[in-house]
């Protein structure tokens, strides 16, 4: 049945790929070559900028795609051998001061007055780059992928000036050739411009993008049209060597303090103008952000995202293979154990159709826990067929190096785990239709059978409708050693429906029902869990929000279940829990000094207890200079005994402060009683040059009671980017 199944919803995602019309080719983008040098100053008064076309009368996407923008946007574009240069005069719509969060790169689209630049140098709909800044002149720099999200971890070499006028502010950037890929003999690329005016409450686009999806979105880009061939890059070689020293003290375990000193490399080879061989020798991440906690009351492993650089520029093609929850690859599974020694990443554009990823990477051997060296290797590779869909393979493979096991007293690591994939991505021409079919196998030794898994989804998204059904088979033998499956043994499925209601006037923008069941059965189609979810959305025309929320819960425990998750005493394999939870969340609007958000949640919970959650953020901002971010969550728990009344806090305050869009300071503070911990974070980051970075990170973990340090350590790294 389950097989059937599969093949039928296969053939209809299939079938709904066959439209291949570019909606917006109408809107076309002619660049020349600049008829004279380009100083980036903000000042448009080179004689190149009065040369060249203008794209303006913009379209309006928010709040509502019926109409042309408001707020007036000019963009001019042009080139010289070296570069690409972009020009952006956004008129104010109404008096008073812009709306920024703070000067800190790769902000958050929707808090902030931004023009972006969304560019699809393949003219394939699904890859490539965004550039933009806010209008205090942070910049906005990523990857684009799955034809329409942005991957703001890609950092590279280019310059950008915002300059304010009374009645408007310039966006003028040069981006190198060097630092995008693109396919030599194209003379036409996918091309948007975006602005967000938070005064006005308007979202605009020159070409159009209907009101549901975001303005990245590469099904809609207009046409960049070429005077002649972009110019080849030339050599395209970069060196990233790094510094780093530091100082670490044990208190907890009274060790002497551990010094730190290292050097290392990343390099950057463009073996062609659309691939690209990153290399790292000794790599370190000691300055990226702290993985943010939360009360953990699952009966599954948490998925924390991955934040190290190296694994996310241009790695969509390896950690977005499959869905969140079943990912046959995780990169943060290398490395956070283990030493990495060295590494190479091969990825890009074959040709407009074809593209390619192929991953290495050594770890050393960690002698205190048994843990051998281990190679990881994959490789992905992706074919577009039809308008903007295709089709994915992937293959993964860990395998321990030289590894034989003498000590029983220690961990046995199994010698090899590999994982072999195929999927299908439907997205089709308008992007109405979006999916994704997914099969899966693993081989891990001595094991045969039940080591498959098959999952598949559909979507349609109307300006009126949200539909979804997905479905999932993970077999109980399925085995993803470098990957992020937190279940096994279960078929789900899930269905989903959405409807928006547009309301003709008054401060009401939308509002709708949302309804959203997920069934998990085992394998002989009996039922073990369900979660059903309705709720009420009310979006206002200042872009705040209110969601009410009623929740049904039914879990049958596959095994013991501690439902405090502090080891007190565990609930028995087999025992059936019911019950019904209320709530609602708070939005306000992106527009004020003073932002905020809460949720709260009141119902049952296991063992006919009583669970009540109550969150929420707090947000202040002094522009452009000051951010306060203050979380917090209460959780309180009602249960018979063992357990009785059980009570969290996690509180977690955050400041940024930017002082130019070039020295940044942060600091994070968490506080979680659940954890028994105390973490405080801070981070100098001073970017002296286009890339490179001076970084000064100091953490420090506590004992809340009594309080006494449990570990503190403080890193120096410096880096340099170097274009050979």
């Amino acid at each position: 049945m389950l097989k059937t199944f599969f093949s039928f919803f296969a053939l209809y995602l299939f079938c709904l790929s066959s439209f291949a019309q570019k909606k917006n080719q109408l809107y076309q983008y002619h660049i020349r070559e600049a008829s004279s040098p380009i100083k980036i100053d903000g000042i448009a008064d080179e004689t190149a900028w009065q040369n060249t076309q203008v794209a303006d009368n913009f379209f309006m996407v928010l709040p509502m795609d019926t109409s042309m923008a408001q707020i007036r946007t000019e963009v001019r574009m042009t080139y010289d051998r070296q570069n690409l240069y972009l020009l952006a005069i956004c008129y104010n719509g109404q008096p008073g001061p812009y709306m920024v969060e703070s000067l800190k790169r790769d902000f958050s689209f929707l808090k902030n007055d931004n023009f972006l630049l969304f560019m699809d140098p393949f003219d394939d709909q699904t890859n490539g780059f965004s550039f933009g800044a806010n209008a205090a002149g942070a910049q906005w720099d990523g990857t684009m992928y799955e034809g329409g999200k942005v991957d703001l971890s890609w950092d590279n070499k280019w310059v950008s000036v915002v300059k304010n006028y009374p009645d408007k502010w310039i966006f003028e950037a040069a981006i190198p050739f060097k630092s995008i890929r693109y396919k030599k003999g194209i003379s036409e690329w996918g091309i948007n411009f975006s602005r967000n005016d938070l005064k006005s409450k308007e979202k605009s686009s020159w070409a159009p993008v209907p009101r549901q999806f975001p303005t990245a979105s590469l099904a809609y880009t207009g046409v960049l049209v070429w005077d002649e061939l972009p110019p080849e890059p030339g050599a395209n070689v970069s060196v990233i060597p790094y510094m780093l020293g530091g100082i670490a003290k044990d208190y907890e375990n009274k060790t002497a303090n551990t010094y730190r000193h290292s050097v290392g490399m990343d390099a950057k080879i463009g073996i062609t103008s659309s691939m690209n061989l990153d290399l790292t020798v000794n790599p370190d991440f000691s300055q990226v952000d702290v993985d943010q906690q939360v009360i953990n009351l699952s009966r599954y492993e948490l998925f924390f995202p991955e934040k190290r650089q190296f694994f996310l520029e241009n790695g969509d093609q390896f950690t977005n293979f499959g869905y969140p929850t079943i990912r046959p690859f995780f990169s943060r599974r290398i490395g956070l154990d283990a030493p990495i020694r060295f590494g190479a990443r091969l990825s890009g554009k074959l040709d407009k159709n074809w593209r390619l990823g192929a991953m290495d990477m050594q770890t050393g051997a960690v002698d205190s826990i048994g843990l051998p060296a281990q190679n990881f290797s994959v490789i992905a590779l992706q074919r577009k067929i039809f308008a903007r869909s295709n089709i994915g393979f992937i293959f993964i493979n860990k395998q321990a190096t030289d590894y034989h096991p003498v000590d029983s007293a220690k961990t046995i690591y199994t010698s090899y785990n590999r994982n072999i994939g195929l999927e299908y991505n439907l997205a089709s021409s308008n992007n109405l239709f979006t999916g994704k079919m997914l099969l899966l196998k693993s081989f891990s030794p001595g094991v045969k059978g039940q080591d498959w898994t098959q999952a598949g989804n559909i979507l349609y998204s109307s300006r009126k409708w949200n539909l979804l059904f997905q479905y999932e088979y993970v077999g109980a033998n399925y085995n993803a050693e470098v990957g992020y499956v937190p279940r096994k043994d279960y078929i789900k499925l899930n269905p989903q429906i959405i409807r928006y209601f547009f309301p003709k006037g008054g401060s009401i923008l939308s509002h709708g029902p949302q309804l959203s069941s997920t069934y998990f059965f085992n394998t002989g189609f009996h039922q073990t869990d369900n979660e059903s979810i309705f709720s009420y959305l009310i979006t206002f025309r200042d872009r705040s929000t209110i969601t009410a929320v009623l929740m049904h819960d039914y879990v049958k425990l596959l095994q013991p279940f501690d439902p405090t998750n502090t080891g007190i005493d565990s609930l028995a394999t087999g025992t059936k829990h019911r019950w019904n939870t209320a709530g609602v969340d708070i939005l306000s609007k992106p527009q004020s000094l003073f932002t905020y958000s809460f949720s709260f949640r009141y119902g049952g919970y296991y063992d006919d207890g009583k669970k009540l959650v109550a969150s929420g953020v707090l947000g202040y901002r002094f522009q452009p200079y000051v951010s306060i971010l203050v979380s917090l969550t209460y959780t309180s728990l009602s249960l018979p005994k063992p357990w009785g009344e059980t009570n969290f806090w996690l509180v977690g305050p955050r400041m940024d402060l930017t002082l130019t869009n070039k020295l940044y300071f942060t600091t994070y503070i968490q506080y979680n009683q659940q954890a028994k911990n105390m973490n405080i974070n801070t981070r100098l980051q001073w970017r002296y040059k286009p890339a490179s970075d001076l970084f000064l990170v100091y953490t420090d973990n506590y004992l809340p009671a009594p309080l006494s340090v449990r570990n503190r350590a403080i890193v120096l790294k410096f880096n340099y980017w170097w274009n050979l």
